[in-house]
């Protein structure tokens, strides 16, 4: 009678199972990380996506400052310097009493300078500005297409900050709040406007008012250019070149003028 010799065979079988089971194992953790990796860098091109919304209604916020007055501190309105005439000072004080009439908690709009912004800034060739393939960025004879305002490099964890310094009303213990502080620092935008010219502005809406009419008026139409950036990690708080991502919107909104 022949004896099968299987000595060996279940410690060979147990080493086969272990490398298939790691393999397996490997094969998931590798699959779990790809998953995760790809979630978050879904999750920062959205947050970026809304640092460039964002970046479009600073853009229409300073055009609407501008053209009706910003939003100002009545005790703060400088008052007329030495030597001015009675005339003057007689003007600056109603002025004064017509704010106070409208103000909401001592804040109304200062009516004083305003302006219907027009082209005359040179803008800079920022990534943001170049990544907008339908801009003309000159004209025929060379010379650069103006802006009514470009602003650079605002950095949109500075503008969260102040309430990231009051952990406890977020939910955030200090030192998470320290990191997530540091995270939005990542996060910079950029806009400008270009006037182009004049648009029919219909002043319609639901109200019921008697003076409410949905005719049409003289406007001014004003194209908007907003940029949201992701710098890459520990990139210098002046530098926003090379970013990480970059989100270009734009939007068109005509004012009465």
């Amino acid at each position: 009678m022949r004896k099968n010799n299987q000595k060996g065979f279940t410690l060979i079988l147990s080493l086969v199972l272990l490398l298939v089971m790691s393999l397996m194992g490997g094969s998931l953790i590798v699959i779990s990380s790809g998953d995760h990796q790809s979630n978050n860098t879904s999750d920062e091109y959205q947050q970026t996506f809304y640092v460039a919304e964002h970046a479009l209604m600073e853009a229409e916020k300073r055009i609407i400052n501008r053209m009706i007055g910003p939003w100002t501190n009545i005790a703060t309105i400088t008052t007329p310097p030495p030597g001015s005439s009675a005339e003057e000072i007689t003007a600056h004080n109603n002025y004064i009493d017509q704010l106070r009439a409208v103000a909401i908690d001592g804040v109304a709009r200062h009516t004083d300078g305003r302006d219907t912004p027009r082209n005359l800034v040179t803008p800079t060739a920022t990534p943001c500005f170049n990544s907008f393939r339908n801009l003309i960025k000159n004209d025929g004879d060379g010379d650069a297409t103006l802006v009514t305002d470009h602003f650079i490099n605002v950095n949109f964890g500075d503008l969260i900050e102040p309430i990231l310094n009051r952990p406890a009303d977020v939910g955030l213990q200090a030192d998470d709040a320290d990191q997530e502080t540091e995270y939005l620092k990542r996060f910079r935008y950029e806009f400008f406007s270009i006037n182009v010219g004049s648009s029919a502005f219909k002043g319609a809406g639901a109200s019921l008012k008697k003076t409410s009419t949905n005719a049409q008026r003289q406007g001014t139409a004003y194209k908007i250019y907003g940029c949201g950036y992701l710098m890459r990690n520990g990139a210098d708080k002046n530098d926003y070149n090379n970013p990480e991502i970059l989100i270009p919107l734009e939007t068109l909104v005509i004012l009465s003028s």
